[in-house]
């Protein structure tokens, strides 16, 4: 017997170098032995002798790698084994991997996407307690994957949360990241993590508050978020309670949406529908978003302006107008189009007809991005990682107003609302389809006219013309 050494148990180089060996040595899968780390080997095992740099090289089809980096992270223990056997099979018949049909080609498939299911998991249900160490802050989280997925998946954790200092503990194995530098430590339990923070009572009145009665699937719930991973997730403390209402408040919709259709006919109704408040008081879900929004450190833009700069309106509005981000004076005043910009278009909506108190009005980011010289901030483009990073914030706006038109101001607001580059000039003036059942509309930026040389008063009254559309548009669908 031989006894292949492995480090740990998602040691796909260690894999690949000793598959390597024993494969040009021309081994039978039956006659190895995986070992991974100070496991027991077999009792009449010796070490495989030949040295991975000594074999003779071979390629192998690109897609079995990518397969095996999967699997290798499986807790089946029989998985070295198969994906050896299907190492000496491709080296015969170089297409093997096609056959979709083959008991082990389906097999090794399976454990993939249960792998890729596993990290889907950790990356959805992880969440983060803010505690207080030695070094300042950090956040600390508890999770139980099902496979050995936890430093395959630390660089998705790094990237996401680069800036700040956090530990995700497991059975297994615990990663740490302190802003620079990645390090793993021994498995831990439950009892060594944080059991909840002042936030999560912010989130779940945020969460009771949307909450949807009407939308309520069980089965595809638990389907999606099994429930192993409830007890790690402060919303889902929730979640019994609120299904055990979730009739009693649907009847209530029902009930009056029926008065309304009474009273006003269908199409009042519907919109009655629309503006019920699906879990609670929807005046303190937008309150405990802003709140959360004000410790919001998503990305670098939270070092350099003065304050969170949230958007602003009625929450039953029909109109959402989204910026780029606030300027000089909305940072020192918290509001949103309170400067220059701002001022011509108030200016323009007017002459469109539109009632700005009757709109919302946000930005794609949410805090002032600038660079210093002397003594004044110059506005500064926000990047593509900003905007994403800022871009949860705009969905949850959303989420809670559900305007049926939504007006993207300039490139950075249509990147953020459509999650892509977009040409302004290709879809202005023209309603796009939202994914939430509403419109999308495009325009420039009212600082786009403030800059512009040539032609100003022909670009401001194509602006109004925009404005005017829209205005127009939010009428027919009342």
């Amino acid at each position: 017997m031989r006894v292949a050494l492995l480090e740990n148990e998602e040691d796909f180089d260690g894999w690949r170098n000793a598959a390597r060996a024993l494969a040009a040595a021309r081994v039978p899968p039956a006659e190895i032995t995986w070992q991974v780390g100070e496991q027991p080997a077999d009792l009449f095992g010796d070490e495989a002798v030949l040295d991975p740099a000594d074999a003779p090289a071979f390629s192998v089809p690109r897609p079995f790698v990518e397969l095996a980096r999967s699997v290798i992270c499986h807790s089946d223990p029989e998985r070295f084994s198969l994906l050896y056997t299907m190492l000496l099979r491709l080296r015969r018949q170089p297409r093997a991997l096609e056959d979709s049909a083959d008991p082990l080609v389906r097999r090794l498939e399976a454990l993939a996407k249960e792998v890729r299911r596993d990290i889907h998991k950790m990356r959805a249900f992880v969440r983060f307690r803010e505690v207080e160490d030695e070094g300042g802050t950090r956040f600390v989280a508890w999770f139980e994957p099902d496979h050995h997925i936890v430093r395959t998946n630390a660089g998705f954790f790094v990237r996401r949360f680069a800036s700040m200092r956090w530990s995700i503990l497991t059975p297994e194995v615990s990663i740490h990241w302190d802003g620079e530098t990645l390090s793993e430590g021994p498995g831990a339990t439950k009892s060594e993590a944080p059991s909840g923070d002042p936030v999560e009572e912010v989130w779940k009145t945020y969460y009771a508050s949307i909450f949807n009665p009407a939308r309520v699937k069980v089965k595809a719930m638990t389907k999606e978020m099994p429930k192993k991973y409830w007890k790690n997730m402060p919303e889902t403390a929730l979640v019994g309670e609120l299904i055990a209402g979730a009739q009693a408040r649907e009847a209530e919709m029902v009930e009056k949406s029926r008065a309304k259709a009474a009273s006003g006919g269908l199409a009042r109704a519907v919109e009655a529908e629309r503006r019920v408040e699906p879990g609670g008081n929807m005046l303190a879900a937008w309150e405990a978003l802003v709140v959360d929004a004000r410790a919001c450190t998503r990305c670098d833009l939270h070092k350099c302006g003065t304050q969170t700069v949230f958007g602003e309106g009625p929450l039953d509005a029909k109109i959402m107008f989204v910026g780029e981000q606030p300027g000089d004076q909305e940072d020192l005043a918290g509001k949103p189009f309170v400067g220059p910009a701002g001022q011509l278009f108030d200016r323009a909506l007017a002459e469109a007809g539109v009632d700005r108190a009757a709109t919302y009005v946000t930005n794609a980011v949410k805090h002032f991005k600038f660079e210093r010289r002397g003594k004044r901030r110059i506005h500064s483009k926000p990047d593509a990682g900003e905007i994403t990073a800022c871009r949860w914030w705009i969905e949850q706006e959303r989420t809670l107003i559900r305007p049926p038109v939504t007006v993207a101001l300039g490139a950075t607001a249509a990147r953020s609302l459509f999650g892509k580059n977009v040409t302004i000039s290709a879809l202005r003036g023209a309603p796009q389809q939202a994914l939430d059942g509403g419109e999308t509309w495009v325009t420039v930026h009212p600082s786009f006219l403030l800059r512009v040389r040539d032609n100003r008063e022909e670009e401001y009254a194509r602006f109004v013309e925009d404005l005017r559309k829209v205005g127009e548009r939010v009428r027919e669908l009342a």
